[in-house]
């Protein structure tokens, strides 16, 4: 699953987490989010601004 981040505010929208109070139960697929949606904490941002966060190295054993 991915995430995308808000670059105004820093918000981050996880699919595997959702956002319940957006309505955005978890495993909603980003691709799900509708296109005219802002920004849940600044509101500020649209959708198509927000960054996909490239995922975190594996760590070392």
């Amino acid at each position: 699953m991915a995430r995308y981040q808000c670059p105004g505010c820093g918000y981050v929208y996880d699919e595997s987490a959702g956002d319940e109070h957006e309505g955005f139960p978890p495993g909603t697929l980003w691709s799900k989010v509708p296109d005219d949606w802002a920004c849940a904490d600044c509101a500020v941002r649209d959708k198509v601004d927000f960054v996909k966060l490239e995922p975190p190295p594996a760590e070392s054993r």
